[in-house]
C-alpha cells in the first residue's frame, strides 16, 4: 500500500496536480527563499510550508544535532554534506518521488560530498567574495584586504558573514596557504593574527545585510555574490570583489532529515525544485545559480551579465571548491574561530 501511494504521489506531483495535504517545514538560510516558488508550490500540492531560518552551518548543524526541531527539510552548504550524512542526520532519497534527478547539470550530479546524489539536490551555488562601496574607497576591490587590512576610507565600516567556512578560506588563501585545510599550523597562526588584528577595524559580524548596504549603512565586507547583487540593484555604488589570491566556489543542497515529520512532502518538495522554471525561481529571488539544467530560460535578464555571476575570465582561476576538512583541522578553525567572536 505504501509503494502504491508512494508512486501515487509521484505522478500527481508531475502532472502538477495536489499530491498531498499537510505541511512541511524547511531549516533554511535567511531571505534564500523564493516566497513566489513557495506559492506556486502549496497551490499545485496543498501543503503549507513553513521557513525558519539560520545564519550558518555550524548554527544548523547544532540544532539539528539537539533533536526535537520539527523540521522536514535542510539547506547545508557542500562542504559540510558529508558530516550531515556520517551522523546518520539525513535520509537518503526516494527515487520513486524524486523522480528528476537528470535534470541536475551533470557537474553538479556526481559530486564528492554527495556521489550520485544519494542525498541532496542543488539549491543554489555561487562564490563569496568582497563588497564594496565604491564612493567610500576607489582602489582595488579584488582584494582579502577589503577586511584583513582595510584601507583608512572603510575602517569600522566593513562587516564579515558569521560563515566560518567562508571567512577562514579567504584568510588562508590571503596568507599565501593553498588549502581551508591545510595542516600547516604556521598558516594557521597567520590566519589567526590576521583575523583578531582586523578585527577592531569591522563595524560587526552579521548576517542579513543587503538593506544596510544598500542604505550606506555598511561600507564593504565579505559577502554572498548573489546577496552582493540584490544590494547593488539597490545602491550602484556598490560592487564584488573576486580577492585575487582566492575566494572560495561553493554550492548549498536540499535534504530530507532523517527524523523529519513529514518525509513524503519533503520528497514531493525536493522533486519541485529539481523542475527548471522552479529553480529558475529560486535564482530570480536570490541570485544565485542553481545547477538546474534548463533553468537559463526562465531566469531574468540581467543574471546573464550580472558582474557578481559572470566571474571575469582573468580572475576565475582564483575561485576554488573548498572541501570538508578532517576533524582535527576543523577543530583549529572552530577555535580560532570562537576567539574571533569573543
Amino acid at each position: 500500500m505504501k509503494t502504491m501511494m508512494t508512486a501515487a504521489a509521484a505522478l500527481l506531483a508531475g502532472t502538477g496536480m495536489a499530491a498531498a495535504q499537510g505541511e512541511l517545514n524547511i531549516y533554511n538560510w535567511g531571505n534564500y527563499t523564493s516566497p513566489e516558488m513557495i506559492e506556486k508550490f502549496t497551490e499545485e500540492t496543498g501543503i503549507e510550508v513553513t521557513i525558519t531560518d539560520f545564519d550558518s552551518n555550524d548554527t544548523a548543524l547544532a540544532r539539528i544535532r539537539q533533536g526535537g526541531h520539527g523540521f522536514d527539510i535542510v539547506v547545508p552548504t557542500h562542504s559540510y554534506v558529508q558530516q550531515w550524512i556520517e551522523e546518520g542526520l539525513l535520509q537518503p532519497l526516494d527515487t520513486e518521488i524524486v523522480t528528476d534527478l537528470g535534470n541536475i547539470e551533470p557537474r553538479w550530479m556526481e559530486v564528492d560530498f554527495d556521489p550520485g546524489r544519494q542525498y541532496t539536490v542543488p539549491w543554489q551555488w555561487g562564490t563569496t567574495g568582497v563588497i564594496v562601496n565604491t564612493s567610500l574607497y576607489d582602489g582595488d576591490i579584488n582584494t582579502a584586504d577589503i577586511f584583513l587590512n582595510p584601507p583608512e576610507e572603510l575602517a569600522g565600516k566593513i562587516n564579515v558573514i558569521p560563515e566560518m567556512s567562508d571567512v577562514m578560506a579567504m584568510a588562508v588563501y590571503a596568507v599565501g596557504g593553498d588549502s581551508p585545510c591545510t595542516d600547516d599550523m604556521e598558516i594557521w597562526r597567520q590566519v589567526r593574527d590576521e583575523l583578531m588584528e582586523a578585527k577592531p577595524s569591522w563595524l560587526a559580524m552579521d548576517y542579513g545585510t543587503i538593506d544596510s548596504y544598500a542604505a550606506g549603512d555598511i561600507g564593504a565586507g565579505v559577502y554572498w555574490n548573489g546577496a552582493s547583487m540584490r544590494a547593488r540593484m539597490q545602491n550602484e555604488d556598490l560592487a564584488y570583489g573576486y580577492p585575487t589570491t582566492g575566494y572560495p566556489v561553493w554550492m548549498d543542497n536540499a535534504a530530507v532529515l532523517a527524523d523529519a515529520e513529514n518525509t513524503e512532502n519533503a520528497m514531493t518538495f525536493i522533486n519541485f525544485i529539481l523542475q527548471p522554471e522552479n529553480a529558475a525561481m529560486l535564482s530570480n529571488f536570490a541570485r544565485y545559480g542553481n545547477g538546474i539544467t534548463g533553468s537559463e530560460e526562465f531566469m531574468d535578464a540581467e543574471m546573464s551579465e550580472a558582474p557578481e555571476i559572470v566571474i571575469p575570465e582573468e580572475l576565475a582561476a582564483a575561485g576554488k571548491f573548498s572541501p570538508a576538512c578532517p576533524q582535527e583541522i576543523q577543530d583549529v578553525r572552530t577555535q580560532i574561530w570562537t576567539e574571533l567572536l569573543q
